[in-house]
């Protein structure tokens, strides 16, 4: 007996689940089960995945559906790391739990982050498929995998969010990459509930659909420059000449500044619609209304623009560019992708298309993939520097001149110039200089030898 075991953290991740499933990407199995899990900061205040509008119907897919929360309350699912002599015991409760029978086979999310990778020690034995929850499965793995978790990885699942790119993730440990396809993935969302009446109602092509991110949140940004940034959207869609707008929160961030842009509304003259309910944005995609996407770099842009063919355009990422610290922040290569890939909406009126002739974007990603993490993907070096080779410093905003200095990478800072200093000249000596100096000390001496030949009581009575 077989049971798949789908783990979810979104209803993005969920849809991509579903997509995949559609695609018959998974083997036949006797029971397929979906765990999902909250992870947010604080997660009995955060918006659940089954909250969200229509996700129901993609839950009744399954045969059974689990809360991760529940299971292993009082504990956090994104801290909980449980003890490796505990494991058998746990996996029994699990599987008493969950009535979970025969062999196991998981698919998740961030493999190398609990509560996926907490799953993936505590079923030692099932195979693991790993899915892309976003544009993050683009770059470089961000941490360490167990050896006992990687030797079983399978596959990664992944959506076409940018054309032909091929994602760096998990490529260390020779992990294939398999693509769902993008018309899976509309038929699914197409289930979800339809877009709100500001959406829904208003004429072909007049709607801009504004994409809010949790940037402060992360503290990428302080929240007065996230509030300005999102200010920023408004005006530029504004000047794209768009009068009708719909901002969309991200499902994680904290409440937004809604009085703010409802001011720089009214100072345009843009009738702007404020929808802070659970909603997957995708589901907004479909509808004739929308116009134009527009935001930092939330993957819904790439889902926009590459499966649903919608204008999408960007604002902000050279300050993201600016504030990604350290490096190797995970961040880093959505935040390339949507910089190369789609225009940007502050230096033109009407968003043109994206520029995707103008830069190798494969060759970009692992140029900066091999800068993030050098030594997990030595073999990206060669490409690296043939890149920066013919590519520095047009596209020198991908990169820091310290990390390409710290790797020997064309682009790196000249060496310092060392001046060789000679030596100052010794004086020559000055004739006669002897006889000076002993006829200088002559009466030293006679007062030295006056008092040596008077003794010790002389001097002390003196």
């Amino acid at each position: 007996m077989t049971t798949q075991v789908f783990v979810a953290s979104t209803a993005f991740g969920l849809a991509t689940l579903t997509a995949a499933l559609e695609d018959g990407l998974f083997d036949a199995a006797d029971r397929r089960v979906l765990v999902l899990s909250t992870n947010a900061a604080v997660p009995e205040a955060a918006v659940a995945v089954t909250e969200v509008a229509g996700v129901d119907r993609l839950a009744a897919r399954f045969d059974a559906v689990h809360d991760y929360n529940q299971l292993i309350a009082p504990q956090h699912p994104s801290l909980w790391r449980p003890r490796a002599a505990d494991l058998p015991l746990l996996e029994r409760m699990v599987r008493r739990s969950w009535d979970l029978e025969g062999d196991v086979h998981l698919v998740v999310e961030c493999v190398w982050t609990a509560p996926s990778l907490t799953l993936c020690r505590i079923f030692a034995d099932a195979r693991v498929d790993v899915y892309a929850d976003g544009l993050m499965s683009y770059g470089p793995t961000r941490d360490t995998i167990p050896a006992q978790v990687a030797c079983r990885l399978e596959r990664l699942l992944h959506l076409d969010l940018v054309p032909g790119l091929v994602p760096v993730l998990l490529t260390e440990f020779g992990v294939p990459a398999q693509t769902i396809s993008s018309e899976s993935f509309r038929t699914v969302v197409a289930t979800l509930d339809p877009p709100p009446a500001a959406v829904a109602d208003a004429p072909a092509r007049s709607v801009a659909v504004v994409l809010g991110q949790y940037l402060a949140a992360l503290d990428l940004v302080s929240a007065e420059e996230e509030a300005t940034l999102v200010r920023a959207m408004v005006r530029h869609t504004a000047a794209a000449g768009f009068t009708r707008m719909v901002v969309k929160p991200h499902p994680g961030a904290p409440p937004a500044h809604g009085a703010q842009l409802q001011h720089e509304a009214a100072r345009l003259g843009v009738e702007l619609t404020f929808v802070d309910g659970p909603a997957l944005v995708e589901a907004w995609f479909r509808s004739p209304s929308v116009g134009l996407v527009v935001g930092c770099f939330s993957t819904a842009l790439m889902t926009a623009s590459s499966l649903y063919d919608l204008p999408a355009a960007r604002v902000g990422t050279e300050l993201l560019m600016e504030r990604l610290k350290p490096y190797e922040n995970s961040n880093r290569v959505p935040l390339t992708v949507v910089d190369a890939w789609l225009p940007d909406l502050t230096r033109s009126v009407v968003p043109g298309p994206a520029a995707r002739g103008e830069v190798a974007i494969g060759a970009l990603v692992r140029a900066v993939s091999y800068c993030m993490q050098p030594e997990r993907y030595p073999a990206l070096r060669p490409g690296a520097e043939a890149f920066l080779r013919t590519h520095w410093p047009v596209l020198g905003r991908y990169f820091r001149r310290r990390r390409l200095t710290l790797l020997d990478l064309p682009g790196r800072l000249p060496a310092p110039v060392v001046v060789e200093v000679p030596p100052a000249p010794v004086p020559a000596p000055v004739p006669g200089w002897e006889q000076a100096a002993r006829r200088a000390l002559r009466p030293v001496r006679r007062r030295v030898r006056r008092l040596l030949r008077r003794g010790p009581t002389a001097r002390a009575a003196r």
